[in-house]
């Protein structure tokens, strides 16, 4: 019987159109330095967002240097969950959405996917206000406008995606480029005391400095960027082999150094030239456009301004790319649900601009700037669901065998964990505290909410921290892909046509296809015609030059099932061609000529129409062909 492939299909692996499409088997070190780099720098992007920018601003402006070690400190929390993250996609092959699908219980793992779902929302706020400010200041558009045209950014993000992870990583690090070289020459200006800056590597906390603080570490070390960097490392064709994998480790944790240290270059140069022009002032910044009006005079040149303005637009935009991908990589994670990348975009895009609009129609243009910084407080609060099972993952000799992380990067990972759940209890005490020696008519409903949202979030902590020691069912193992050709599916009645073209998905809906398919072929000897289309990024680019691990596993599936249908001494073609489904379809009837065309539909209809595609309804109106539409039980 044919195989059902809807859950060992590779199109279940991490962003499939990209999956494994990088070759790194290059001779001599930089050739393969180069071949790795890249993942690092697209989660890189989302250490220097705009929720990054207000958060830094607002520690330069009102605590000097004193926050720059929260900087420091969180980089190196940062690298470390990113290195975490990375080992776990190159060793085990999946990302951390899906070894939490394996790991937990469905409940759970729901609820995760729900709080994944909030940080990206969170995340793609500030990207919404922060690319709305960006055309404000540049090019004077009310902030409201600016806001709505954001929605726009949708269509560049898919068209490059279609050109492929390089094309993406190389526009991103332009990107990051130009960035940091906006606030390389906004530091010139600046001239920073150099003491004061070392001084600022003292820590200190009390406080008052506790919310901006924790806002910097949710700005820095952002719980979507563990799933997407899981994922991202698994753009590279490594191979199987341990000493494979081991080198993989190697250049992807010498990618995260170079990338996230740019990262923090890019944070300190913000938070010491906020604290070298306005905190040395006296000014109180309250609103990212403030400080660039006060930019120019205070630095005595309108370049100042125009640099900084220039850099938050690229970081809003650098960030709506990545930020796609981590939504993408969590919905397909948790859920096995993929929905079509425009559709994903539009709706988390929606869900972050509703409350800046909002907040800008009833607040006015101040408010977006404490908007943005309670974004990335949401983002702190988000980390320990993620930070946890990345480090129970990364320790588990079970999943990673010898690559399972030594005891003292366990101490440092579950210290890492402890300290970020410590200041998040910290500013919940805090906030509860200040709203219960507060006045106000809603004062007990809000000391309410805050307490059981508390005791359901310690409940779901505890039981994802103490659950490798009291689960009780196995893991549920979903492989990736399996490399096994299918066997032939069984025959049923006949009736005659010369020529069968049946295309084919790699779903349990193939089996329809060629059952029905079948019955009608063997009485009168109807020649089979297989069709493949490769549909992903490399695919459309370089058509029947492409060679990735996924269009390999198609080429295997289809021969399989070939070879098994001639040893029943039926004569069969096979057709593999690259593309848009429909186009493809049209043009093999086209060459093929077939009698009949023979196609499985899904069964979804509606709404699930414009998330999954309307294949068939397009290739009906197309083709001159009888066809036949069965559907899949």
């Amino acid at each position: 019987m044919l195989q059902d492939q809807s859950i060992s299909s590779p199109r279940y692996a991490s962003l499939p159109e990209v999956h494994e499409s990088v070759a790194t088997a290059h001779a001599g070190f930089w050739k393969r330095m180069l071949a790795f780099a890249g993942p690092a720098y697209l989660v890189s992007v989302g250490y220097m967002d705009p929720g990054n920018w207000a958060t830094d601003l607002e520690a330069g402006a009102r605590f000097g240097y004193h926050l720059l070690w929260v900087l420091v400190l969180s980089n190196l929390m940062a690298l470390l969950l990113q290195t975490l993250s990375s080992r776990l996609g190159v060793v085990s092959g999946r990302d951390l959405a899906q070894a939490c699908r394996d790991e937990y219980p469905r409940p759970v793992s729901y609820v995760l996917w729900i709080l994944s779902e909030v940080a990206i929302a969170a995340c793609d706020l500030a990207e919404v206000l922060g690319a709305a400010i960006g055309l404000n200041l540049l090019f004077h558009l009310p902030l409201l406008i600016g806001v709505i045209l954001t929605a726009a950014d949708t269509l560049l993000v898919l068209w490059f995606t279609r050109m492929g992870i390089r094309v993406i990583e190389a526009f991103v690090l332009v990107l990051i480029a130009t960035i940091a070289g906006c606030f390389a020459f906004e530091i010139f200006l600046a001239k920073p005391d150099a003491a004061s800056v070392v001084t600022g590597l003292l820590p200190r906390l009390n406080s008052h400095s506790l919310y901006i603080a924790v806002a910097i570490f949710g700005a820095t070390v952002m719980p979507h960027n563990l799933y997407l960097h899981s994922a991202l490392v698994q753009t590279r064709r490594i191979g199987e082999t341990r000493e494979e994998k081991r080198s993989a480790c190697r250049f992807n944790l010498l990618d995260s150094t170079l990338a996230l240290n740019g990262a923090l270059f890019v944070n300190a140069a913000i938070l010491i030239m906020s604290a070298a022009v306005f905190f040395s002032r006296h000014i109180v910044v309250t609103e990212i456009q403030q400080a660039h009006q006060l930019l120019s005079p205070l630095l005595g040149t309108a370049a100042a301004s125009a640099l900084f303005g220039a850099a938050l637009l690229c970081s809003g935009q650098s960030s709506t790319l990545t930020g796609t991908m981590a939504g993408q990589i969590v919905m397909e994670g948790f859920l096995r649900f993929r929905m079509q990348p425009w559709l994903r975009r539009a709706v988390t895009r929606c869900v972050a601009i509703t409350p800046a609009i909002l907040t800008i129609y009833f607040a006015g243009n101040a408010a977006t700037y404490q908007l943005i910084i309670l974004s990335q407080i949401i983002l702190n609060l988000q980390l320990p669901f993620a930070v946890i099972p990345l480090v129970h993952f990364s320790s588990d000799k079970k999943r990673m065998g010898e690559f399972a992380t030594s005891l003292w990067l366990q101490i440092a990972s579950w210290a890492t964990a402890v300290f970020i759940l410590g200041l998040d209890v910290w500013l919940i005490a805090q906030q509860i505290h200040d709203r219960v020696n507060g006045n106000g008519t809603y004062r007990n409903l809000i000391v309410g909410v805050f307490t059981l949202a508390g005791l359901a979030f310690a409940a779901l902590l505890v039981l994802i921290t103490c659950w490798p020691w009291f689960r009780k069912w196995p893991v549920r193992a979903e492989p990736v892909a399996v490399r096994e050709p299918a066997d032939a599916p069984v025959v049923w009645g006949p009736r005659s046509y010369s020529s069968i073209l049946i295309p084919l998905d790699h779903t349990a809906a193939d089996h329809e296809a060629l059952s029905n398919a079948l019955a009608l072929a063997r009485t009168h000897n109807a020649r089979i015609i297989l069709l493949h289309v490769e549909e992903g990024v490399t695919s459309r680019m370089f058509g029947s030059l492409s060679s990735t691990a996924e269009i390999t596993e198609g080429q295997d599936y289809l021969a399989g099932i070939a070879r098994s249908l001639r040893e029943q001494g039926l004569t069969v073609e096979t057709m593999v061609r690259h593309g848009s489904p429909v186009r493809e379809i049209e043009a093999a009837v086209r060459d093929a000529q077939p009698d009949l065309l023979v196609m499985a539909s899904h069964g979804h209809r509606g709404i699930k129409d414009l998330i999954f595609g309307t294949t068939i309804n397009s290739v009906r109106h197309g083709v001159k062909t009888s066809m036949l539409i069965v559907r899949k039980p």
